[in-house]
């Protein structure tokens, strides 16, 4: 690898890193305006979008350590968005359902997320987000392949 693959490949980095960062920074002010932080607003929308989920298995699909999932849901539990729902097949298995007033909060807010991360990304057009996606994927699953 020369020295310009080099500069141009950290430069990348830089790039994605800085512009996540200001992607996460708008939509976390979003998230705490409305009284919920990141990971609180990616369980409901799972719950919402996918119906009731395993505790076991929320944590792997919103990227989260499944001890923070405990955590996360004891907390929308108690705030009356979701409920824990024993399997009555496997009493191992406990599943996180999204509750009534859950389902009014996220009805409410999604679609004002979704327009907010359509007005961050609104510099790009539909042509430049489509390359963006299989570039940036191209690379995602690329490094999944790779061991160290």
């Amino acid at each position: 690898m020369n020295g310009e693959q080099t500069n141009e490949t950290l430069k990348l980095y830089i790039v994605m890193s800085r512009a996540m960062k200001a992607i996460n920074e708008q939509t976390t002010k979003f998230f705490q305006a409305n009284g919920v932080n990141p990971t609180e607003f990616a369980v409901l929308e799972l719950l919402f979008h996918k119906g009731a989920q395993p505790l076991q298995q929320i944590g792997s699909k919103i990227l989260l350590a499944s001890g923070s999932i405990t955590y996360v849901v004891d907390k929308l539990e108690q705030r009356g968005y979701l409920r824990r729902v024993h399997c009555p097949t496997d009493r191992r298995v406990t599943y996180a359902e999204i509750t009534e007033a859950g389902t009014t909060f996220m009805a409410e807010l999604f679609p004002r997320h979704e327009q907010q991360l359509h007005s961050l990304m609104a510099a790009l057009d539909c042509d430049e987000k489509a390359a963006a996606i299989t570039l940036i994927k191209k690379l995602g699953l690329s490094i999944k392949d790779l061991s160290y």
